[in-house]
């Protein structure tokens, strides 16, 4: 792990790091924890489709002062130059990265937060948007994870397949290793209210521990986002007490 720059601000440390991810790749990262020795637990912070935007460090900062050891790698370290501001260069990376890579990537990532000296031992993962999908994936698919958030995850059900994603999260669902937490807009196309209900319905199959809330029209998808015109005030808090609530159950 490498260290690139450290920053000390309300009671808190946050830095860039890095770690070797799938295939042992150096992928970047932002890590921030709070000051003190702990044992504190862990969240694993998976960014929406744009990337390592102010808005993902904004939520790993906002863990650490909630009294998480929080970490969000790069998934597009390998990928470099994705444009937040241009979908038409988001969307290369955010299909074409490799589930296997990303699931390499989260697994070091979860790995890091259980190695820091603070940590409980203890890891959760929370992801909006793409990486809704994605902290869906990975609790699928990691024997590591306590319990896991997914904020309007798109394409979790679908019968699209690609040699990057060879298999669609919803025909995973026998494998979730552990709670899982799923926060929706009704107004959302992808995951639209019947992708919802597929959802509940897989998971009870199986009989899995969740909890699934949708909020009412007008809200839909990106309501976390505070920096789009698709963020919900009410929606958000309201959801990011349930976050809190969760993770308080399962990793504290």
């Amino acid at each position: 792990m490498v260290t690139q720059g450290t920053s000390r601000v309300r009671g808190l440390v946050a830095e860039d790091v890095r770690f070797a991810g799938h295939g042992g790749t150096l992928i970047d990262a932002y890590a921030a924890r709070p000051l003190g020795d702990g044992p504190f637990p862990g969240v694993l912070v998976i960014f929406e489709a744009f990337g390592m935007v102010d808005h993902t460090r904004e939520m790993v900062r906002k863990f650490a002062a909630a009294g998480y050891v929080a970490v969000a790698p790069d998934l597009y370290t390998r990928t470099p130059g994705v444009d937040p501001n241009n979908m038409d260069s988001v969307r290369p990376a955010m299909m074409g990265t490799p589930d296997v890579q990303a699931i390499g990537d989260m697994e070091a990532a979860i790995s890091y937060l259980k190695a820091m000296p603070q940590s409980n031992g203890k890891v959760g993962s929370i992801g909006h948007c793409s990486g809704g999908r994605h902290s869906f994936l990975i609790a699928c698919n990691s024997k590591n994870l306590d319990a896991a958030v997914d904020c309007y995850g798109g394409a979790v059900v679908t019968e699209d397949i690609s040699e990057a994603r060879p298999k669609p999260v919803i025909n995973m669902v026998a494998d979730l290793n552990c709670p899982l937490l799923g926060l929706f807009g009704e107004a959302d196309g992808n995951p639209s209210p019947e992708h919802v209900a597929r959802i509940d319905a897989e998971l009870k199959k199986h009989g899995k521990t969740y909890e699934l809330h949708s909020y009412q029209t007008p809200v839909g998808h990106g309501f976390f986002a505070d920096y789009r015109p698709s963020y919900s005030q009410e929606a958000a808090v309201d959801a990011w007490g349930r976050v809190f609530a969760f993770f308080g159950k399962y990793l504290r």
